[in-house]
């Protein structure tokens, strides 16, 4: 299994989209849960690490930094 690994300003597509119709999101924190804000309402919510990571279709624009 591919180990994948967000960053704070990930936008990703979730597999269901929100009440307001839009699929994507914006990370604004990781850690063992994610804070994720919806691109089309603004609206954020916390989503616990293993849901989060289920839930992701694709990711749309990483901001992986250049330094390992």
């Amino acid at each position: 299994m591919e180990i994948r690994r967000f960053y704070v300003g990930d936008i990703v597509e979730l597999k269901k989209p929100h009440p307001c119709g839009s699929k994507q999101w914006k990370v604004l924190r990781v850690g063992a849960d994610f804070r994720i804000e919806c691109l089309g309402c603004k609206h954020s919510l916390m989503i616990p690490r293993v849901k989060f990571e289920k839930s992701v279709k694709k990711v749309i624009s990483s901001q992986e930094p250049e330094n390992k």
